[in-house]
């Protein structure tokens, strides 16, 4: 590849560089440099968080182009893109596996097509951030009624927050930039993440009780500037297209191994972990029954025929 000058990729990201995410957008970096040596110069900012910026600034840095490539969980555009709701649903997926098995496919391909309509990216793929848990600063946690007028922190999703309203808890749209913030103010009791992400956030020194209820599982969407994708040579965008998708595969082992050692750190700083049994799992899947049976109205057969 002959170029006048390097092309430049920045990737940016909001954690440490010790994160699964930050890992994979190395490898990418890191595939790309073999490859191209001199032709590529490429540039990390790990964590905006650090630089000032809220979590959810990496949408605009990303769709004007201060950063060419950068990753965030797609709930933080269903206000753009509705049909991204569908993936916020609780309990639409029980493993890894299948909610691995639909993203990387129709229902992958459906909600890339949604989003590339409405925001200037290009959809390189999709990290997992996994299945979400509960944790809180008041009591244990076994059953909806156990959430009762909890101040819990949610995503900037509606349909996240309607499950915690039916759930019997009172739902906080907040960004992550805020949350410890809030946490220590005493505005909200509770929140809910990855249990990764709770560590990597030192959200387990602040709760004691921690739930593993599973309720929703979550992607984070690869975004590259389109302006810019759309600028490179074929045979950098094919170099790239394959190197996100090795990245993608590494970045979901690390996330199955960040989520064993999570719970370690968690039990470590003394905390209580509850394990629902199988019919406290049922009562949660009871209580948010009315959203999904709402689903086929709200999303249509098609996006539901993908799942």
């Amino acid at each position: 590849m002959s170029l006048s000058k390097p092309i430049q990729i920045r990737m940016g990201g909001y954690g440490p560089p010790t994160t699964s995410f930050s890992q994979a957008l190395k490898l990418i970096g890191d595939r790309l440099e073999a490859q191209f040596g001199d032709a590529v110069d490429i540039k990390y900012i790990w964590n905006i968080l650090d630089l000032g910026y809220r979590g959810e600034d990496i949408l605009w840095l990303a769709e004007h182009g201060f950063l060419t490539i950068a990753y965030q969980s797609i709930s933080y555009l269903t206000d753009r893109v509705p049909e991204l709701g569908y993936v916020d649903l609780p309990y639409l997926f029980d493993t890894n596996e299948k909610a691995r098995t639909a993203i990387d496919g129709a229902l992958g391909k459906y909600l890339t097509q949604k989003i590339e309509e409405r925001v200037n990216y290009r959809v390189l793929g999709y990290f997992e951030n996994g299945f979400r848990q509960i944790s809180n600063q008041l009591r244990p946690v076994h059953t909806p009624s156990d959430l009762a007028d909890m101040r819990i922190r949610v995503l900037p999703s509606d349909v996240q927050a309607r499950s915690f309203e039916l759930m019997g808890a009172k739902p906080l749209r907040q960004d992550l930039s805020d949350v410890i913030k809030a946490i220590n103010d005493g505005k909200i009791d509770a929140q809910e993440n990855p249990l990764a992400n709770t560590v990597t956030y030192g959200v387990h020194k602040l709760h004691p009780y921690h739930t593993i209820t599973n309720h929703f599982y979550i992607s984070r969407g690869i975004f590259a500037n389109r302006t810019a994708y759309y600028g490179w040579p074929e045979e950098f965008k094919e170099a790239m297209n394959e190197a996100v998708q090795e990245a993608v595969v590494f970045q979901r082992g690390l996330a199955v191994e960040e989520a064993k050692e999570a719970r370690a750190s968690i039990e470590k700083q003394g905390c209580e972990i509850v394990d629902l049994t199988p019919d406290e799992h049922d009562e949660f899947v009871k209580a948010v029954k009315p959203q999904l049976d709402d689903a086929r109205q709200v999303f249509g057969d098609e996006i539901l025929s993908f799942r």
